[in-house]
């Protein structure tokens, strides 16, 4: 008997004949988004790591939810992606690159300011998903669908967390008309 596991070659090549590919259009937007979703799980941890000041726990916890929902929806997008046959490129210099949310502090960070730039961060990714909303649906709806569940989230986030900062009836939500 021999140690060594013979395979055999397939005698045909595979051919997969899927009822739907992505066009190039559909897989920038999804690499757009997915670029967004992962920078945003890393933003969300680096300001959880570095937020101090009033309110830190409730803050501190309420970056865990958005790390949270940042990493699984930039699953669900990258396993949609594969799905309708687009690569996905998830490595850092592409995320750098691409990313619509500005850089965040890398030092300690005060609550408030905290707030804003999460606040910020979340209505960049928010913004992506509106901005490609149209075209993606036109294409295939199943991954708009995806899109809704993503920006319902988001924007919940956003909401909860800005109004740490905000003053009953004598505030504007940040980035309003940013």
């Amino acid at each position: 008997m021999s140690d060594t596991i013979q395979t055999t070659a397939p005698t045909a090549t595979h051919q997969a004949r899927p009822p739907f590919k992505a066009s190039q259009q559909l897989a920038d937007h999804l690499q757009a988004l997915s670029a967004d979703l992962i920078d945003l799980h890393l933003v969300g941890k680096q300001a959880h790591w570095n937020v101090v000041g009033k309110n830190f726990r409730d803050l501190h916890l309420q970056l865990d939810e958005v790390v949270d929902a940042a990493r699984e929806f930039s699953d669900t997008v990258a396993e949609r992606m594969r799905a309708i046959y687009v690569t996905v490129d998830g490595r850092a210099a592409r995320v750098a690159t691409q990313s619509s949310i500005p850089e965040f502090p890398a030092t300690e960070i005060d609550t408030a300011r905290c707030v804003d730039l999460i606040v910020g961060a979340l209505y960049a990714v928010a913004g992506t998903a509106r901005r490609i909303h149209d075209e993606v649906d036109a294409e295939d709806p199943t991954t708009a669908d995806i899109l809704h569940t993503i920006l319902e989230r988001l924007e919940q986030l956003a909401w909860m967390i800005d109004a740490e900062n905000r003053t009953a009836n004598a505030s504007e939500p940040a980035n309003i008309n940013e």
